[in-house]
């Protein structure tokens, strides 16, 4: 089954006396993210994770020469 350009502006149509001509593009921003979270959790990926950075040591001990 195709959608032809009548289907597709009927259901444009129907989006915009829905939603309001303010919400029609929050919508299709949220629907862009759900479909790119869900493609990224079927593939594996995870970048709610921050990324690990190796700190120093926190030892008490600085890098910089001392004056003496």
């Amino acid at each position: 089954m195709s959608f032809g350009p009548l289907e597709i502006g009927i259901l444009l149509v129907i989006a915009l006396l829905v939603f309001g001509a303010k919400r029609i593009p929050e919508v299709g921003g949220s629907l862009g993210k759900g479909i790119r979270d869900f493609g990224r959790g079927i593939k594996g990926e995870d970048d709610d994770e921050a990324p690990k950075i190796d700190a120093p040591p926190t030892d008490g001990t600085t890098s910089r020469p001392s004056s003496n």
